[in-house]
């Protein structure tokens, strides 16, 4: 996997807000899918824990977090 951002797709590097996250995952025909994510391109997957705020010099994210 490439690290480096210049070198990325504008659609990779950009991100996604809740309401674009949400109306991705809606177009999914089976709603009961498990959610995992995949921080190497897709060579491990991990299930995702919790969705949660975080505070980063007075930006706040919603985070996926993993806590195996």
């Amino acid at each position: 996997m490439d690290d480096n951002i210049d070198d990325n797709p504008e659609w990779v590097t950009q991100g996604k807000t809740i309401k674009q996250l949400i109306k991705e995952l809606q177009t999914f025909e089976n709603q009961d899918l498990e959610v995992q994510i995949s921080v190497d391109g897709g060579e491990s997957f991990k299930c995702i824990s919790l969705a949660g705020k975080h505070n980063n010099g007075g930006v706040q994210y919603c985070v996926l977090e993993n806590f195996e």
